[in-house]
Order: structure tokens, then sequence, then C-alpha cells
């Protein structure tokens, strides 16, 4: 139903606002709505937001975004996690009109005495709203100057119009036919929710040891060099690494300033069909199996795998990364082995065919011969059940970030009651959807309680593809769908790294780290790790999923073979520049280049500028024209930058000129500090 003052078309809504948007305790972003009337007569509009005790904020004025579109807007910050409402709120402005009546007529000596006495008799309206300590007098002052007869009407006008009463009348306006949209709710969560560093690392590789094939298991204290899980050397076989021993690697991940530290699934691994390596289907005696292919008689979802030790060691990991201020996140993959409890215990939680036997997992062309979907239709409350008591069972050892392993392959409802029952009682705890799926379903799950989710940036290569996916993710998206862009998976080892070099890694994680407020790397990624299967295919040769990957991270620094200095120079720069920490306020500048991009990112007075050469093959130059009042700029201002990566200062305008060479410099990521105003010092 239309009210007195149309309000229509209110955003952020999600699901035509039957769920709550999403922010981030100090995260700003714009509320906007529609608002019109009829005649001439000017309207007005503020934003209501109500924290989750219900006590309402100063409201927040609305402006109109572009003249004649009746499209309005205002930017909120919410303060404090919890469950939030913002309402707008029209209203018949008749100050304003009054204001515009009078510019024409007094000038024009059309009704003078008439025009001054309405002014007069509104104002004098609008100063009984105002308290009496909060400017009332100025706005009475401007009343007597309407009313004073000894001037002339244009003196008159010009007194009443004071600075200091319409700043007054600015906070205590005169409203008229007030009319209010539905509330909205947005729910505020902890910053993790959308900012992060993320490291994904496989434990049984950190730490894995060569023994003698005969001996009882015991690690001869030979350390594995990179390529000992590839080619075994005769009479010697590969023991997992545990719990203990990754967590040995975590002081490194936490000095490249990772926040997050992301453990593929930690349970038994079935036998029953076990992949070898490469995925093939014939393993060795001794072949690790893959993690995905959850349980065994040592136990399933809420057990741990014996070869990474007991949970008391699990304990321990989680320990030392809090002590070092990261957190872990745990996969929880919804699928089983054969060898799963829940197969003998709940035989219902499976697709059985005709043959009485269970289908395995497939998504053509890949096949998970080792893995049993679930079916949830039979018993979708057995299963709701069952998978918030694991998951309850972890965050009592200390994990509060879930990565799901495709949750596009189960039932919506199902996460909505989960993630639900979850952050109804714990609402800091975070779940990352892996749906590389179609855009309905990403958006849904997202809407349905997802703090993140996967994205397609993987595949987003040419400044084309990147400016219309961040454009569209930082969006209407934003409010329901926040991005982690990871440069690469055990799964997916993109065309552009195979074939671009360490200048493609170098260009892929400038560009996730500063497009996205969430990012992430799969461990080996700053090896410049990217031979593929085979010709074609995005899975990794001797791919980490199916065998013990150890690393010889320790040469690989002291030769320089690594990208350790600029991860930590990236999440260095991401810390200190909140601009970076945020999604929505992302803008595209031209570059006469396409094999350059460029973009900033604004929060306060806080502004980045990056430019990225996207070509991994070639030097790349170009004159790039930036869209000054983006930046908060006047069009002839020349402003000092800071590039972060290098330390090097320039002066940049409206048009300037940039040459970036591969391997060389792969990016600007640049801090702007604008000019002191006129009699200021400059900043320090």
């Amino acid at each position: 139903m239309i009210g007195r003052i149309p309000v229509l078309d209110v955003r952020p809504l999600v699901d035509c606002g039957r769920r709550p948007a999403k922010a981030v305790a100090g995260e700003t972003f714009q509320v906007t709505a529609t608002v019109f009337r009829e005649g001439h007569d000017a309207v007005a509009a503020n934003v209501v937001l109500r924290d989750p005790s219900g006590r309402v904020g100063p409201w927040t004025p609305m402006r109109e975004l572009a003249p004649g579109t009746d499209r309005w807007g205002a930017e909120i910050t919410p303060g404090a996690e919890g469950r939030w409402t913002y309402t707008v709120e029209a209203w018949s402005d008749p100050l304003a009109t009054w204001r515009h009546h009078a510019a024409i007529k007094i000038p024009a000596g059309i009704d003078t005495d008439l025009v001054l006495a309405e002014g007069a008799a509104l104002l004098e309206r609008a100063a009984a709203g105002v308290p009496k300590k909060n400017g009332r007098e100025a706005v009475l002052a401007a009343v007597d100057a309407l009313r004073d007869t000894a001037h002339s009407p244009a003196a008159r006008l010009a007194a009443a119009l004071t600075p200091a009463a319409e700043s007054v009348l600015a906070r205590y306006p005169l409203r008229e036919l007030v009319t209010r949209s539905k509330p909205l709710a947005v729910r505020v969560e902890r910053e993790r929710a959308l900012y992060g560093s993320w490291y994904e690392l496989f434990p049984r590789s950190e730490g894995a040891r060569r023994v003698p094939v005969d001996a009882s298991g015991t690690p001869d204290g030979t350390p594995a060099d990179a390529s000992a899980g590839t080619s075994p050397e005769a009479g010697t076989r590969l023991v997992s690494g545990t719990f203990r021993t990754a967590a040995e690697r975590l002081p490194a991940v936490a000095a490249m300033g990772f926040d997050v530290v992301y453990l593929p699934p930690i349970h038994p691994i079935g036998t029953t069909h076990r992949k070898g390596p490469n995925n093939s289907l014939t393993p060795g005696e001794h072949d690790p199996g893959v993690p995905w292919a959850i349980g065994s008689p040592d136990g399933g979802h809420d057990a741990v795998h014996p070869e990474l030790g007991t949970l008391e060691d699990f304990d321990h990991f989680v320990e030392v990364a809090r002590n070092l201020r990261m957190e872990i996140a745990l996969d929880f993959a919804l699928q089983c082995s054969p060898d799963h409890p829940w197969v003998k215990e709940h035989p219902d939680w499976f697709h059985h065919r005709s043959d009485g036997s269970i289908a395995y997992a497939e998504n053509p062309p890949k096949k998970y011969q080792d893995i049993y979907p679930i079916a949830f239709d039979k018993d979708m409350r057995g299963l709701v059940a069952e998978t918030v008591r694991i998951l309850r069972f972890w965050m009592d050892h200390g994990v509060r970030i879930f990565r799901v392993d495709n949750p596009h392959t189960k039932p919506v409802v199902f996460w909505e009651k989960v993630i639900a029952d979850i952050n109804g009682t714990d609402p800091d705890v975070i779940f990352l959807a892996e749906a590389f799926t179609r855009p309905a379903m990403m958006h849904t799950l997202g809407a349905v309680g997802f703090q993140q989710s996967y994205t397609y940036f993987t595949w987003r290569n040419t400044k084309q593809e990147l400016t219309e996916y961040v454009t569209e993710l930082s969006g209407d998206a934003a409010s329901y769908m926040r991005p982690n862009f990871f440069v690469n998976t055990p799964d997916i080892l993109p065309g552009y790294l195979q074939h671009g070099g360490r200048p493609a890694f170098e260009a892929r994680a400038v560009l996730a780290a500063t497009l996205s407020p969430s990012w992430g790397v799969y461990a080996g990624f700053e090896l410049c790790e990217n031979t593929p299967a085979k010709p074609g295919s995005e899975e990794y040769l001797h791919s980490e999923k199916y065998e013990l990957r150890p690393r010889d991270w320790e040469s690989a620094e002291r030769e320089g073979r690594t990208l350790t200095p600029l991860i930590t120079s990236l999440n260095r720069i991401r810390r200190r520049n909140p601009a970076l920490q945020q999604l929505r306020d992302v803008h595209f500048h031209h570059a006469d280049n396409e094999s350059l991009i460029v973009y900033s990112k604004r929060s306060g007075s806080n502004t980045v500028l990056v430019v990225v050469n996207l070509d991994p093959h070639h030097t790349q130059e170009a004159t790039v024209s930036l869209d000054m009042e983006r930046l908060g700029l006047q069009g002839h201002e020349r402003v000092p930058v800071r590039d972060e990566l290098t330390g090097d200062t320039y002066h940049w305008g409206r048009a300037f000129y940039v040459r970036l060479e591969p391997g060389i410099t792969p990016a600007h990521i640049a801090v702007l500090r604008p000019s002191p105003p006129t009699g200021g010092s400059p900043t320090p």
C-alpha cells in the first residue's frame, strides 16, 4: 500500500524483505529509496536506524542522488553486532517549498508581503520543534527578520536565511505528511565475516617424513624434499605429518600476515575405492587417500585421522594459531566414504539403486568412486540434528569458521535450518560456501545465511571480465553475498597461472588482495606451483588431494624462490588501509590499454588507487584518466601518492602515465595523500 508520500523500492532489500541484509560492525553502506509526491511541492527523506535493543539512533538525512531521478540515498554505519533495522521516512518539506517560491517571487516583486508572512508562520512553527538550548533563538530571529517592515523585502528574506538558522533547521526540520517505509532488517556480524586473509594447508603434508618401507613407521629424521611425495626413493615411503608438525608451520604463515588457516577435512579416510596418485583407481598400500572421503572404522566427522594425532593434538594446533592471532577454519564436507559409520547406522541417508548398492558421487566429467553423497529427503530432521551436533563438537574445540564443501549439492532449506540453529546461539560462527555453481544458487546460499562465498574470480582474467564481475559483487549483491577471492585451490589451477609464470602469480595476488576484502591462497601458490595433470586440465600434477606433498620451505625462502615478500606486503597494506577492508566502494577508472586495469577504493579519508598489468608476458604502458570526483578531488588537483609496494612517491592528477614490467613492477598500490587546505600543515 502506497503512503501519502510514496516511498518505494527501498534498498538494500533481500528476498523482498523476508531476509536481513548483511553488514559487519563499523561497515558503512548506502540505503536508497524512490521518494516523490504529486505536484511541485518539495519532499525530503531520512533513514532511521534502530539498534538490536530497539533504541533509535540519530536519523540520517537522505539526498537526491541525481537531480530529477527521485532516487534518494544516505550512508549508515551500524556500530555493533546484532540484528538492526532501518526505515526510510519521507515527508512534505514546506520550508523548502517556501524557499523556492520566495527565491522567485521576492526578486520579481510578486506577493511579497504574503510570501514573507507565510515564511514567518512556517519558521515560527518550526521553532516550536527546536529545543531551546539547541538553537531555537536563531530560528526565532529569522521570524523577526521576515516581519521587520522597516527593511525591504529582499533584505528581510536575506536576513532570515542565515547559516545559523539553516543549520538548526537541517537538524530539526518542519515535517508534514510523514510517511514511513516498512522496517527492514540488517544482520551485523563480526569483522571476519567480511575481511580476512586465508591460507589453506594440508596438515598431513607439513612435517611428512621418509621412512624405510620395512620400518615400524618411526620417522628416521630425514626431511623430505619438495619432490619427495612424487618420486619416492627406493626402499622408503612417506609417512604423514601430524597436527604437531603442522603447528611448526604456523609462525611462518602468521608472519605472512594471514588471519585464517583453513584445513581440508582432518577425519579418518576410508579404504574402499581409495584413490591413488593423480586420481588413479589403483592405490598403493601406503597411499593416504582423499581427505574428502570421510569415514572409516576409526570414526566419522567427529573424529580425527589417527595419523594426524589426537583431539588433544588438534587442540594444541588451534591454540598455537590463536596465540599467533590466527583462527582455524575447518572443512565441513557432508559426504561419506563407503566405510563411514553412517552407511550402516543410517542407510536411509543414502540413495540406493535398484540392486541395493549406493551410487557414488559424480560431477561429470569428475567421478568420486570413494565418496557416497547424502540423500536428504527421507530424514531431513535427523540430518539437520546430526550436522548441528558435529558443528558444535568442533566449535567446542575452538573452531569458529567452517568452509563448507559443495553446499550447492544439498538442499538450500537444509543449510537455512543448520545455520539458523548455529548462529542463533553463536552469531560469531562464520560459514564459507564453496559453491562454484550457477549464480542463482550462489546468491541464495548467501541470502539464507552463508557469510562468505567462493566466486568466479579464478576464471575472470581480462579487464572487461574483472570490471563487470567486481562491479556486480560490490553493488546490490554486497548486501547478501560476500566474496572470498581465492587465487587457487587444490581443485583449481587456472590456465592463467599455468602459462603466465611468476608474473601471473604476482598479478593475481595483487588483484585478489585489493579487489576483495577477503582473499585466500592454497599452499604452494607462493612457490608458483603450476604444473597441470595434463594439458587443458585445471588439476595439479601430483595433487595434494591424493598424496602427501611436503615442501622444502626453508630452501625456497633461502634461495628467493617464493612470493612470500609480496604476499607479506599485500597483507600488511591491507591491514594499514581500511579502504581495502571493505567491499562496496570500488570504482574503475579509464586506461587507454586493455592490459592495464585501474581501480580505486575509499573508506573515509583513506583512498587507495591500484594499477595492475594483466599481461604476464609483456611490459605495458598507458595513460590513466581518473574520475576525480569519485576520489573526492577537484579536476585540477595533482596529489602526492605513495606506492605501498615500493615506497616511491608520485604526483598524479586527472591524467598520468604508467609503465609496468612483469617480474619487476607488477602493479602500483598507491595511497592518496591529498594536499592540506590552504594555510594548513602537511600531513605527517
